[in-house]
């Protein structure tokens, strides 16, 4: 059977860094030391763009083998044209190409994986460059440490390709939606509903010290801490039910790099072995949809993923927006 898998995965983070209070009991808390930060004219289509480049010129892959382009952003460079358009130039890609963004999160890269495989498995395409990148310093204030700790920017490419075996090589799939915590993480300016005035650029302090305007990064933690324990346990039961594995079937388990405290706390309710669960953002940070990709290279480079590895990736956060899917490394 036709199937799509992943061939290749690359990522870049920028060279600037923040690091983050080693005294700070809040450093210790989420696992982060340092995180990567764009420069001021350095946005996170450039990300991208290393980072495919690294995937082409690293691994003898032709351009004009791409037939489709996916970016996953939430930092574009327009309103209007698609990013995607911008990258399909600077990367200079066939014509022929297709190139489309999809705006999402933390879920970003396992919906990617999902929009990929249906497209190759389909036979519309049989090459698909997917590129996540993200720039979230640029909506951060300074003086909020509520996120300004958490998050690093950051870009991933994979080249999803395809394969005859009757083995499925990506999926099942499961996902999820509530729409009903969009106001838990969000940017309130800068759309149409609610468009840049005077007022959005007005900074207050909340009741922990924090400052912030509308045009500034907002994160209820509590509550989107809440919903990963409500909904990540139940989602991996479903993807098990789905596949028909069991955790012992699992080699690896990648999951959103969130912060170490809550991955901690979902490792243990899910009771997942140490040895098989990705914690690779102490020196990166949580890098929204570049997160799971990221790791995967990492883990690979440390040996913890092996080829032929069962991963189970799990993706969660803004939205609320959730997705999980098992892969076979190659």
């Amino acid at each position: 059977m036709r199937r799509a898998y992943i061939e290749k995965i690359e990522y870049y983070v920028p060279e600037n860094y923040e690091a983050n209070a080693p005294e700070d009991t809040i450093t210790a808390k989420i696992g982060i030391a340092k995180r990567h930060i764009a420069k001021a004219n350095e946005y996170a289509s450039d990300l991208g763009v290393k980072a495919a480049n690294k995937l082409f010129n690293a691994n003898d892959i032709e351009r004009n083998q791409i037939d489709m382009l996916i970016y996953c952003t939430q930092s574009p460079d327009y309103i209007l044209p698609t990013t995607a358009c911008l990258l399909h130039e600077s990367l200079n890609l066939p014509k022929e190409c297709a190139a489309f963004d999809i705006n999402l999160g933390c879920s970003g890269y396992v919906y990617g994986l999902s929009i990929a495989k249906s497209f190759i498995e389909s036979g519309i395409v049989s090459n698909v460059l997917f590129i996540t990148s993200d720039t979230y310093s640029k909506y951060i204030n300074n003086r909020d440490r509520s996120v300004k700790v958490l998050f690093g920017d950051g870009a991933s490419a994979t080249l999803v390709s395809c394969m005859d075996s009757d083995q499925e090589l990506i999926g099942p799939f499961v996902f999820g939606t509530d729409g009903t915590g969009k106001d838990n993480l969000i940017i309130k300016s800068g759309g149409l509903r609610d468009p840049i005035t005077s007022k959005s650029n007005i900074e207050e302090r909340d009741s922990f010290g924090n400052y912030r305007s509308d045009r500034n990064l907002f994160m209820n933690g509590p509550d989107v801490f809440n919903f990963s324990l409500r909904e990540v346990p139940s989602t991996i039961r479903s993807l098990m039910e789905k596949s028909g594995n069991t955790l012992e079937d699992y080699d690896h388990f990648v999951f959103h790099q969130a912060n170490r405290f809550m991955l901690e706390k979902l490792r243990k309710v899910i009771k997942i072995p140490l040895e098989k669960f990705s914690y690779n953002l102490e020196n990166i940070g949580n890098t929204v949809s570049s997160s799971i990709p990221i790791s995967i290279c990492e883990d690979f480079s440390n040996g913890k993923i092996k080829v032929g590895d069962q991963l189970m990736l799990v993706g969660f956060g803004v939205g609320y927006s959730w997705a999980a899917c098992n892969i076979i490394t190659f």
